[in-house]
């Protein structure tokens, strides 16, 4: 991979895709995803949004609002579900780990729709993959 990041929907399906392909392919221990923290307009905190894939395993961090989004897409994604939750009493919401068996495509479709819709990002975003 040569390039990092993206800010329209295209340049993102295709940058998720070719990350994520690159993750399996290498055997990494994860693909990680941040939301440029200047294109971060959720007001959700200190950190913006974030997901990483492990292997067929999708990791977020969701507030209460933002897990029964993240119910209503999967109900999308028959082949994703959630596997994990947990919710640590020092932390606030919740961690959730989606199993994803699919391809690289299709990984690539649920993370954007997950920015959009779970942490209802902006079209114009801009994602990083810092991990892969």
């Amino acid at each position: 991979m040569t390039r990092f990041d993206a800010a329209t929907e295209d340049e993102r399906l295709k940058l998720f895709a070719d990350a994520a392909a690159a993750h399996r392919a290498r055997s990494g221990d994860v693909m990680t995803v941040d939301v440029d923290p200047d294109s971060d307009d959720t007001e959700g905190g200190e950190v913006p949004p974030w997901i990483q894939l492990a292997g067929t395993e999708l990791i977020m961090d969701c507030t209460d609002e933002e897990l029964d989004r993240l119910k209503g897409l999967l109900s999308e994604f028959p082949e994703f579900r959630i596997d994990e939750l947990v919710s640590p009493e020092e932390a606030e919401g919740t961690n959730a780990v989606v199993t994803a068996r699919s391809d690289a495509n299709r990984v690539a479709g649920f993370v954007e729709r997950a920015f959009r819709e779970v942490y209802g990002l902006d079209a114009e975003y801009r994602a990083w993959v810092t991990a892969i």
